[in-house]
């Protein structure tokens, strides 16, 4: 468990702040999953195959390598970043 403290010169308080801005960062990832996730379904499609089996296919050198193979895996890394972050911050408790 991570612990920060905050301390600000200012009288505003600091709290409403800080949640205002978690909230809204929690909003641009979850936009950004939404947008990777269709991104991802399209690839799907059009190559029928899902990202799972297309991510050990490819690890297994068993697909030629090509730019839109390489946006693929970009989206699915993505995709995974965006949502450890999003449970990173889902996590944030506030005390008092």
């Amino acid at each position: 468990m991570s612990e920060l403290t905050l301390i600000s010169s200012h009288k505003r308080q600091l709290k409403p702040l800080v949640q205002a801005a978690l909230e809204n960062e929690l909003r641009l990832l979850e936009a950004g999953i939404r947008r990777t996730e269709k991104r991802l379904s399209q690839f799907e499609t059009k190559y029928r195959l899902s990202t799972a089996k297309f991510i050990r296919k490819y690890e297994n050198d068993a697909l030629d390598e090509n730019l839109e193979l390489a946006e693929w895996i970009g989206e699915q890394r993505m995709l995974t970043r965006l949502l450890e972050k999003r449970e990173t911050l889902r996590e944030v408790r506030f005390e008092n």
